[in-house]
C-alpha cells in the first residue's frame, strides 16, 4: 500500500498534479480506501471460463511473489531462512508467476485475455534470460550463491591457496560491474511489466492483458504481485550492486563498537530499506517519463541487445576471476559496451521519434485537405477561400 501511494504521488508531481490528498493527511489513507473498494467490489466470472483454474491463476501469481522473500536478508543475520543456494532459489521461483499469467489468459475464455497471456509469456521468458545471467555473473564474482556472501564476502580455498572474494563493505558492485547493473535494471523493469515495458497488459492494444476478465479481489491479487515484484527488483538491485545494509559504511562505524547487536541489525535494515525505496522511486520516475514500446521493439531490445550484453558481462567476470586480474579492470572493460548500449538506445529512440513525427505530419495534412474540400463544396461563393486561409 505504501508503494501505491508513493507511485501516485510521484507521477502526480511529474505531471504537475496534486495526487491523493483528500483521504487522510496528504492522502496517506487513500491506499486503505482502495483496498476496501477492491475487496467489496463484485467478483464476476465469465460463463465460459474454467472456474477452478480461473480462481487458481491469481494464487499461482501471488504465492511466488511471497516465497521470494524467504531468502532476502534485510541485515546481517536478519532473514527468514539463510540458504547457501539463495541466488539459485530466486531464479527458480521467480519464473513460476509466468505460468499464472498464461493460465489466467487461457481460462478466461476471451480472445483478448488469451492474446495478453501469450504476450506475457513471450515477454517474461525473454527478459528472464538476462536477469539470470547477471545473477550468475555476481555468483561467479563472489564464488558463492549465498546472498550474505554477496554483501560481506568470504574466503575460499583454491589449490591449497586461501582467496578472499570481493565484498561490498567499501566498494559496491555497481562500480565494479556497471554493465551488469544496467542490464539487470532494464531487464528487471521488463520482468515486472513496468513502463516502458508494460506490453503484456497494454490497455490500448489488448484491453488489460491476461487479467482483462478479472475484477474485485482477484484483479487486485495480480497487481499485489506486481507491486511486490517491483519492490523485489529494487531490493535485489540494492543487494547485488549497492551493498545491501553495509555500503557506504557499516552502522557500527557511526555509533562505535558498543552498540547492541539488535540495534546494529535495526539500523542496517532501516538503511537497506531506505536504499530500496530510492530505487523504487527511480522505477516510478521512469514510468512517468518514457512511453510504452511496441511489441516488436520490446522483443528486439531483449533478444538483440540485453541478452548478448548479459553474455558479455558473464564472460568479462569469468575472465577477470580466472586470471586473477584486479576487480577494477572489469569496469574499464565494460565501458565500451555501456557506450554501445547507450548508442543503441539513442538510435532506437530517434527512429521512434522520426516515425511519430511523419505520422503526425501526414495526419495534419490530411485534416487540412479535408477541411478545405468541405468548405469549398459548402460555400462556392468565395468565402470558403478566406475561411481556409484563416484556419
Amino acid at each position: 500500500m505504501s508503494l501505491t501511494w508513493l507511485e501516485r504521488k510521484t507521477l502526480a508531481r511529474i505531471q504537475q498534479r496534486v495526487g491523493p490528498s483528500v483521504v487522510g493527511p496528504h492522502g496517506l489513507l487513500q491506499p486503505m480506501a482502495d483496498v476496501l473498494k477492491l475487496v467489496t467490489k463484485e467478483d464476476v466470472i465469465p460463463a465460459a471460463a474454467d472456474r477452478v483454474l480461473f480462481w487458481v491463476a491469481p494464487v499461482v501469481v501471488v504465492v511466488p511473489a511471497f516465497m521470494l522473500w524467504i531468502v532476502i536478508p534485510f541485515a546481517s543475520g536478519l532473514s527468514v531462512r539463510t540458504l547457501e543456494l539463495g541466488l539459485l532459489y530466486l531464479i527458480a521461483v521467480s519464473g513460476i508467476g509466468t505460468v499464472g499469467l498464461l493460465m489466467a489468459g487461457w481460462t478466461a475464455a476471451s480472445k483478448y485475455s488469451l492474446l495478453g497471456g501469450f504476450r506475457a509469456a513471450a515477454h517474461l521468458v525473454s527478459y528472464e534470460i538476462p536477469i539470470i545471467f547477471v545473477i550468475l555473473s555476481v555468483g561467479v564474482l563472489v564464488q558463492s550463491l549465498d546472498l550474505g556472501h554477496v554483501i560481506s564476502g568470504h574466503t575460499v580455498e583454491v589449490g591449497g591457496q586461501i582467496l578472499r572474494m570481493p565484498d561490498q563493505n567499501f566498494v559496491p558492485f555497481a562500480a565494479i560491474m556497471p554493465l551488469g547493473l544496467i542490464v539487470f535494471f532494464l531487464a528487471g523493469l521488463a520482468e515486472i511489466g513496468r513502463t516502458p515495458f508494460d506490453i503484456h497488459h497494454a490497455e490500448s492494444e489488448v484491453v488489460g492483458g491476461p487479467f482483462v476478465e478479472y475484477s474485485g479481489a482477484h484483479w487486485a491479487a495480480f497487481f499485489l504481485a506486481e507491486y511486490m515484484n517491483t519492490f523485489l527488483i529494487a531490493v535485489l538491485t540494492v543487494l547485488l550492486f549497492f551493498g545491501g545494509w553495509s555500503w557506504p559504511s557499516p552502522p557500527t562505524s557511526w555509533f562505535g563498537t558498543d552498540v547492541p547487536e539488535w540495534a546494529v541489525r535495526t539500523m542496517g535494515a532501516a538503511w537497506f530499506m531506505f536504499k530500496a525505496y530510492l530505487v523504487t522511486f527511480a522505477i516510478f520516475w521512469i514510468r512517468g517519463t518514457y512511453p510504452r514500446l511496441r511489441i516488436d521493439q520490446l522483443m528486439a531490445f531483449g533478444w538483440q541487445t540485453l541478452i548478448p550484453l548479459s553474455f558479455v558481462n558473464l564472460i568479462i567476470v569469468a575472465v577477470v576471476v580466472y586470471y586473477h586480474w584486479p576487480t577494477w579492470s572489469m569496469t574499464l572493460i565494460s565501458l565500451p559496451f555501456i557506450l554501445l548500449l547507450w548508442r543503441i538506445i539513442g538510435r532506437r529512440s530517434r527512429g521512434i521519434d522520426a516515425v511519430s513525427t511523419v505520422k503526425l505530419m501526414d495526419k495534419s495534412e490530411l485534416e487540412v485537405t479535408t477541411l478545405s474540400d468541405d468548405l469549398l463544396v459548402a460555400d462556392p461563393s468565395g468565402a470558403a477561400t478566406q475561411n481556409t486561409e484563416a484556419r
